[in-house]
């Protein structure tokens, strides 16, 4: 209660000096992230402030804030739909809350490659996730991000089948897709915020965690983490969202200039990741990482015959056959 008192001040006092900046011709954009300051996703903010200041001859200052320092996933979406925080980069489930179906992107098997993904949300089904979210939040998704391929590491454990998961205390995030996708492996899940990891896996409160090559590189889980499964069973988005009202206050002209540096700044991002996951396996091999390649095939199987009828309800039905056919 204390730290969530806390936070409240702090993002109160921010939004303090946003209203002065305002008032005084400059306008002031605080875009949070849990990711660390040197993951592309929070280097990509640095990118769009840049050609947006640039742009408006400094009129609109972006200020990033990686680390989670404006608080956790949950505080910071809430933040933004408040309208005390002005952006966030956050996984697409998160916001699975007021748009249940969108909840979809992120799961397990759905996708077959990253074109597959960006045709859908680029498409009509992510207009309709974004008018949805928002009518009923107040926050409009201005781009997709390509976040990665996620992946299974774990502190000492070999695990080459769905049976060495069994019992196994698997960190997942905190949303509801994730820890089904857990449960459907065997798994304890156990969500915690992305910015207390290392230390959770470095004092064995849990087995091991899944996550894209970058983001274990950029989070160097492979100080704490003997083993990496390559079970592939997500490519996950992340959407960048911002406060609706705030976006409205923009002119015209300064919504291009923001909207066309994002998508600029997504370009830059899903190039550096997909750059990165070429290239990483050897880093963690060298870094003393002992790679696996389980039975996917088995992971996808457990998955499949859970999870999708769990949640056909939240995400529509036929939802799940809509999105496989797009080509």
């Amino acid at each position: 209660m204390k730290r969530f008192i806390l936070l409240l001040l702090v993002v109160f006092v921010f939004s303090l000096f946003s209203v002065a900046a305002l008032a005084g011709g400059k306008i002031v954009i605080r875009w949070g992230d849990v990711l660390g300051p040197n993951h592309p996703s929070v280097q990509m903010i640095s990118i769009i402030a840049k050609e947006v200041k640039e742009k408006t001859n400094g009129r609109i200052e972006i200020q990033a804030y990686p680390g989670g320092q404006l608080g956790g996933s949950r505080d910071m979406i809430e933040a933004v739909a408040n309208g005390m925080q002005e952006m966030v980069t956050e996984g697409a489930a998160n916001f699975g809350q007021w748009v249940p179906s969108i909840s979809i992107i992120e799961a397990p098997y759905i996708w077959r490659g990253v074109d597959h993904l960006m045709k859908a949300m680029n498409g009509p089904i992510g207009q309709d996730f974004n008018a949805q979210l928002i009518k009923k939040r107040g926050m409009r998704i201005l781009g997709t991000t390509y976040y990665g391929v996620r992946q299974l590491t774990t502190t000492d454990k070999e695990v080459r089948s769905v049976a060495d998961m069994k019992g196994f205390k698997l960190r997942v995030p905190e949303n509801e897709v994730f820890m089904a996708m857990a449960k459907s492996w065997g798994a304890k899940p156990t969500p915690m915020n992305f910015n207390e990891l290392y230390l959770a896996l470095k004092q064995h409160v849990v087995d091991g965690q899944e996550n894209p090559l970058p983001t274990i590189d950029a989070a160097k889980f492979y100080e704490v983490q003997k083993y990496l499964v390559l079970t592939g069973h997500i490519i996950t988005p992340r959407l960048v969202v911002i406060n609706e009202k705030f976006w409205k206050k923009l002119s015209p002209e300064d919504q291009k200039i923001v909207e066309a540096a994002v998508q600029n700044g997504i370009k830059w991002n899903n190039e550096q990741i997909l750059d990165k996951e070429k290239s990483l396996l050897n880093k963690f091999k060298e870094k003393g990482m002992i790679i696996i390649k389980p039975n996917v095939e088995e992971f996808r199987a457990a998955v499949l015959k859970v999870v999708p009828k769990m949640f056909e309800k939240k995400w529509g039905k036929g939802m799940w056959e809509k999105i496989e056919e797009i080509k």
